[in-house]
């Protein structure tokens, strides 16, 4: 955990020295991890909905590709195997690199395998090949986040998250893309065995930058009672920790207002009678360029602020984004107030993107960092998938969209109440990991030129 004396020395650092660390090979390398991280998600989102149409597909049979999705939250019963497994031959690269390569190699095939499937041919075939591609996204996700943290220093976790989030947004829009341009030329068969190029990047930087400083290793392990060890042991780490159970409660917590408004943006603006092109421009357009600018500031000012004070910013204002759509449906078809509610909605998630992903990498011990972070993310989105498509619907037909909205920055409350106490009763550092804390070498009082 950072210390009063190195949090005044990053509170003194100018506006130049906080965005220096964007430029650091640590941080480009989350960058192009992150590129490789959005693109089986694309794939699977998007992009399957589109070829299963274009396919003559039903729309019940579609929605059951979900569970491709579905497979994401269980990744926490296979990410000690990333932490304790070392493979063969490969394994001479070290821990992290072998199972990048490993991973990303898995990954490229699923994507191949998607990609040869006939939707109108064999749909359980098909279904079958787009669940393998999501447990092979959530691994590479798995390798992916160990290497992104034990990479990154300290200092640098805000603006390594944000350069992540940089690069899933644009590896995830740039796959989706190329799908679309050569499936309208070659067919989809094509377009998937293109997309499959896009785990390179990860793969290549793994290679180049090898395996992470910070990396602790861990004794290999051989007796039934040793792997047990290697499975509990990052659970029981990190629920011996004190506060460790609130933590918990807030990475449940935090995002379920947020999530539930999320889902029905898309509802509210075909209510309002917004058309297709208004949506583009200012759903697509003006969001994605408002959420570069969140993601950017959110790594400034958590270099300049630090974790906690960034954290919390970040929690008031995706509650605020909430009651800006609340505003809008109470205004009814507002170029003006549609523009301004994705806006500052977009630079929140942004902002809070990159923040709150930090203080999540933060929590890791570097002894269990990929099935630490494996549950960490599953229990941060569970909760709102569930929640999100069981109640929303029922919600805005009982009570309205105005109402809805202030339901939803009422449930943002509990996360931003819980965590300002954790702050105030030092429970933040309490149950901070390891990949939190200044070690030596990771501390400076000036950014490196």
């Amino acid at each position: 955990m950072v210390e009063e004396a190195e949090l005044a020395r990053v509170q003194q650092r100018s506006l130049w020295d906080s965005i220096k660390p964007y430029l650091e090979k640590e941080s480009l390398a989350a960058f192009f991890v992150g590129v490789s991280s959005g693109f089986p998600f694309a794939l699977l989102a998007a992009t399957l909905t589109t070829r299963l149409a274009q396919s003559g597909i039903d729309k019940s049979t579609v929605t059951a590709f979900t569970l491709a999705f579905f497979v994401y939250n269980l990744k926490p019963l296979w990410a000690w195997i990333v932490d304790g497994v070392r493979l063969p031959v490969l394994g001479r690269l070290g821990q992290r690199v072998s199972w990048m390569l490993l991973a990303g190699a898995f990954v490229m095939a699923a994507t191949v395998n998607l990609a040869l499937a006939d939707p109108g041919a064999d749909i359980i075939w098909t279904a079958t090949s787009a669940v393998l591609l999501g447990i092979a996204g959530a691994t590479f996700d798995i390798v992916i986040d160990a290497y992104r943290i034990e990479t990154l220093k300290p200092y640098q976790l805000g603006t390594g998250s944000g350069m992540s989030q940089y690069g899933w947004r644009i590896g995830s829009a740039a796959a989706g893309a190329l799908a679309l341009v050569v499936a309208a030329r070659y067919g989809w068969e094509a377009a998937y065995i293109a997309c499959a190029a896009f785990a390179l990047p990860a793969m290549i930087t793994a290679l180049v930058l090898g395996e992470p400083e910070r990396r602790k290793v861990v004794a290999a392990k051989r007796s039934l009672s040793e792997i047990w060890q290697s499975i509990a042991g990052p659970f029981v780490e990190f629920f011996q920790r004190s506060g460790a159970w609130l933590v918990l409660l807030f990475i449940l917590v935090h995002k379920i207002g947020d999530t539930l408004a999320n889902l029905t943006f898309r509802l509210l603006f075909d209510d309002l009678g917004f058309t297709n092109d208004e949506i583009a421009l200012y759903d697509i357009g003006v969001g994605f360029w408002a959420l570069i600018i969140g993601v950017f500031v959110g790594g400034v000012l958590y270099a300049k602020l630090g974790l906690k004070r960034s954290v919390l910013i970040a929690l008031v204002l995706m509650a605020i984004s909430n009651l800006s759509f609340a505003a809008l449906a109470a205004a009814g078809h507002s170029n003006i107030g549609m523009a301004s509610a994705i806006g500052f909605e977009n630079f929140a998630s942004g902002f809070g993107g990159v923040v709150v992903v930090a203080y999540f990498s933060a929590l890791c011990d570097l002894r269990f960092t990929a099935a630490q972070y494996a549950l960490i993310s599953a229990g941060a989105s569970i909760v709102g998938r569930f929640l999100t498509g069981t109640t929303a619907g029922g919600l805005i037909e009982s009570y309205g969209y105005v109402n809805f909205y202030l339901l939803t920055t009422v449930l943002a409350l509990p996360g931003i109440a819980l965590f300002w106490w954790m702050m105030r009763a030092g429970l933040v550092d309490a149950a901070m990991g390891t990949a939190g804390e200044v070690g030596e070498g990771d501390a400076r009082a000036d950014p490196p030129v």
